[in-house]
């Protein structure tokens, strides 16, 4: 293979990849959730996103001993939704603390012909300050999942930042070199 040919190969396996920003929160109870966020930049005539996936504590697991086993989650009955760049402006306004929750309260909405998804997202401050997401989907058959995940101030910081800088790919994607013909 001659090195113009590898350079392609290498641009095309780097382009495969997305990134992925991923949150753990396994707990003893078996109640945990997992968290996966992967960029999505805007291309051609389609808007840019974030995809989310969470997905539910299937097993506590045990750390203890000689071979830990660790806790597992259930991504193939994860919850997916796709945040647009409207959504991400609401999610980053609670993450800036610029306001409590999501639509004061009522959370976001979205709709397809097999489901409907509500997205929560709260500050809360009671016992400890921390930040709620929640994800509730009804399916067109009236089964009903949902996925909790608590923020603490930290991932939330970090969140808001990854969620900030990505907003110029949402928006208006990768820009592509354009080549100037030699003007004769």
């Amino acid at each position: 293979m001659n090195e113009k040919t590898n350079q392609k190969e290498n641009a095309k396996s780097a382009l495969g990849i997305r990134p992925k920003l991923e949150f753990f929160h396994p707990n003893g109870k078996g109640t945990g959730c997992a968290i996966r966020l992967e960029l999505i930049p805007a291309h051609d005539k389609e808007g840019g996103s974030i995809m989310l996936s969470a997905a539910n504590q299937l097993t506590i697991g045990n750390l203890r001993g000689p071979n830990p086993v660790y806790p597992r989650f259930n991504w193939e009955g994860k919850i997916v939704v796709r945040l647009d760049f409207n959504d991400l402006c609401k999610i980053l306004q609670v993450l800036r603390g610029e306001c409590e929750s999501l639509d004061d309260g009522r959370g976001i909405y979205h709709r397809t012909a097999k489901s409907t998804t509500k997205i929560v997202l709260r500050h809360l401050t009671d016992q400890v300050s921390c930040y709620s997401f929640e994800l509730y989907r009804t399916l067109s058959s009236g089964e009903d999942d949902a996925a909790h995940f608590l923020f603490n101030p930290a991932e939330a910081l970090g969140l808001c930042e990854s969620i900030a800088d990505s907003m110029s790919l949402i928006a208006f994607g990768v820009p592509m070199a354009i080549l100037q013909r030699d003007v004769v």
